[in-house]
């Protein structure tokens, strides 16, 4: 079913939310818990703590009985046991249970039934298997992947260099090192000269340099002018660096040139970076223009461009395609569907993959006190397509489907001949 789009009233609003239950002050006057039993039971506050996150953050409008019954599953299986009975099907029921579970479990595996039933709770969440339950390491790997960064990997030290080494440094380096890989023939020597190739490939370019200088970010992007005169960029991810990497590539033309055409390929892009898009798009819209809409708990939440101006090589292009395969997913699909909503560029491929949630962590004050602080990672929002219809699930839809045996004839119908033979090589390589 389509979603209606919500008004869009520029208020600020003051929620109050009124638990069901009481509040209980517990033996400190600085702190309120909704409950006695969460005052009570360290390990019940953390689940209780879990179960508000959820509430309030969760894509999806969840009732208190729903949920509530999700936590008596949850709680079993964690601790591979009978469900107990919930009193009454609400938060204040769940504290209630979840208390009078722990007291019946040895004191040393409290922490680890806590921890496994917001696990099971929140890997139970639709879509399935999106939201989790976050160690602080986990959190750190989530958020390193996202910006593309790899902490086991030093570009440097594949070539054998000081972080930071200078650019003329990174060239001697690769010539002498891959000298010395070329002359072996061990699969170890191979393996090793495509990591020396890599970090030259990223060191020895001032852009790219830069990037991994200061966020340890690897390139996600690799353009290439072609010989009709159309710009192509692959971007094999979306990362906080991205926009810049689009940036240094449009930096290569004056201001009295641009390209004529623009190829952006998003085959297997797995996404990242959400924020990504509205940035981008600030190229060809200016600031403060709508984008895109978020769906959150019934409501549509619109995302506008930041406050940057058109780029003036972007506003001559003539042509644009946006390549896209079913590994296509997230924050690409996002892309496509802009560009088709605004009738900007055609898409062209196959039906992406139908990844259309948003995933963002919440940090957890409640300390276990075992070493680890946790986060809630959880499915925020789902992002829409073109016609208004969830991403999840569905994909985006090409414009020109290359499965179909004239899609050659298609994209010479639709574009300017150079851009159509730009774009006919790219998809024949």
């Amino acid at each position: 079913m389509k979603i209606s789009r919500k008004i869009w009233v520029p208020l600020v609003l003051v929620v109050v939310v009124t638990s069901i239950g009481y509040s209980y002050w517990g033996e400190s006057s600085a702190t309120e818990y909704k409950t006695k039993y969460e005052a009570d039971n360290v390990q019940t506050r953390f689940n209780m703590e879990i179960f508000d996150k959820i509430t309030e953050n969760y894509w999806q409008k969840v009732s208190e009985p729903d949920l509530a019954n999700l936590y008596q599953l949850a709680f079993a299986k964690a601790a591979s046991s009978s469900p107990i009975d919930l009193t009454v099907a609400t938060r204040e029921g769940v504290a209630e249970m979840l208390s009078q579970g722990f007291s019946g479990v040895a004191e040393e595996k409290h922490n680890e039934l806590a921890v496994n039933t917001g696990i099971i709770v929140l890997a139970n969440l639709a879509p399935q298997g999106r939201s989790g339950l976050l160690s602080q390491a986990q959190e750190t790997a989530f958020r390193d992947d996202v910006n593309n960064i790899n902490r086991d990997n030093n570009l440097y030290k594949n070539l054998n260099l000081e972080d930071g080494a200078d650019i003329a440094s990174v060239n001697k380096a690769y010539e002498e090192r891959s000298r010395e890989l070329l002359a072996s023939t061990t699969p170890e020597a191979k393996e090793e000269l495509a990591l020396v190739e890599r970090a030259h490939e990223v060191l020895a370019n001032e852009g790219s340099k830069v990037i991994y200088d200061q966020t340890k970010s690897e390139p996600t992007l690799s353009s290439e002018k072609l010989s009709g005169g159309s710009l192509y960029l692959d971007l094999t991810k979306i990362s906080n660096t991205t926009l810049q990497e689009v940036a240094n590539a449009l930096s290569a033309y004056g201001t009295t040139t641009a390209p004529t055409g623009l190829i952006i390929d998003v085959r297997s892009n797995v996404g990242g970076a959400l924020d990504f898009a509205r940035y981008f798009m600030s190229m060809f819209f200016g600031p403060n223009q709508y984008v895109y809409d978020y769906f959150h708990q019934g409501d549509l939440e619109p995302e506008r461009t930041p406050n940057f101006a058109k780029v003036e090589v972007v506003s001559k292009i003539q042509d644009i395609a946006i390549l896209t395969d079913e590994q296509s997913q997230s924050t690409s699909e996002l892309l496509s569907a802009i560009f088709k909503r605004f009738n900007l560029g055609k898409t062209i491929g196959t039906q992406t993959k139908g990844w259309g949630t948003v995933e963002n962590t919440f940090p957890l004050e409640t300390d276990l006190g075992d070493g680890n602080k946790y986060s809630v990672l959880l499915v925020h929002s789902l992002t829409l397509r073109d016609d208004g219809e969830p991403i999840e699930g569905r994909g985006i839809d090409p414009d020109i489907n290359i499965e179909n045996a004239n899609w050659r004839a298609q994209v010479n119908q639709t574009f300017s001949s150079k851009f159509a033979s730009d774009l006919i090589r790219v998809l024949s390589r």
